[in-house]
């Protein structure tokens, strides 16, 4: 049986063992099973190049990183294109996703091939789960007034992407990450999924505690519920940018890999 704590990033970064040129520690017991592919699944407002500073260190690690195209349309539709990118896997396989990607992967992570999932700044809905009330249980994060809905979807305004969904990102970065971002279906949080994978696979999640997209208390509380394996990040929403060696490290360590 593992057992799960929680660690600081400094805590999970400053271990003496070298891999991909970082210092980094295990979180805690491995994985059982090891993993050389990676699947990741981006979140609302984002793309898969969002993972782009992440692929490139697994990949350096020897991994076989793919990133996922989601259409944002409805979670039906964002787990097909999951399930799609998981049948081309040739063994077991470890589930990554972020924001709104933490339900799809709860819904997809099912899949066999599935070995364990990461969850980064990520929903982590229970089966059949009201999420919009859970979440409103918790601080309203402020990215949600810079919602603009048009045509049947929304997108979150410069502003608010650049302070709220992007903080910490390099400015010009950011403005390139709010050109590519995914506009979103009216329709799509309202989604549940009928399976909760956290509940039967092994899982691994990664706090933003500077987060002013979803509220940190509500990532914590997550956490806390699927009994993850959990790092705390002094990051805004996109921890695998600003801090992608520590998002990569928390990867392998669900990998199952070891420095």
């Amino acid at each position: 049986m593992i057992n799960r704590r929680t660690f600081t990033a400094t805590a999970v970064a400053g271990g003496a063992i070298a891999l991909l040129g970082l210092s980094r520690k295990k979180v805690q017991a491995q994985a059982d099973i090891t993993a050389r592919n990676i699947v990741l699944v981006h979140g609302a407002y984002a793309d898969g190049s969002c993972w782009s500073e992440v692929i490139r260190r697994l990949q350096k690690a020897g991994l076989k990183p793919t990133a996922v195209q989601n259409p944002l349309t409805s979670l039906a539709d964002d787990v097909a294109a999951t399930r799609r990118i998981l049948a081309l896997q040739d063994g077991p396989t470890v589930l990554v996703g972020h924001s709104w990607a933490g339900t799809v992967i709860s819904e997809a992570g099912i899949d066999p091939k599935v070995s364990t999932l990461v969850y980064v700044a990520a929903r982590a809905p229970d089966a059949d789960e009201d999420y919009t009330a859970l979440a409103a249980k918790f601080p309203t994060p402020p990215a949600n007034a810079g919602l603009v809905h048009s045509g049947g979807f929304a997108q979150l305004s410069e502003e608010a992407f650049l302070r709220d969904f992007a903080g910490g990102v390099d400015l010009a970065k950011a403005r390139v990450l709010y050109a590519v971002q995914g506009r979103v279906a009216d329709t799509l949080f309202a989604s549940r999924t009928t399976v909760a994978a956290w509940r039967s696979k092994p899982s691994w999640y990664a706090v933003s505690t500077q987060d002013r997209t979803t509220a940190p208390e509500l990532e914590k509380f997550l956490a806390n519920r699927m009994k993850a394996n959990t790092i705390e990040l002094e990051s805004s929403h996109l921890s695998m940018i600003t801090h992608p060696d520590e998002i990569a490290n928390l990867i392998l360590n669900a990998a199952g890999l070891s420095g």
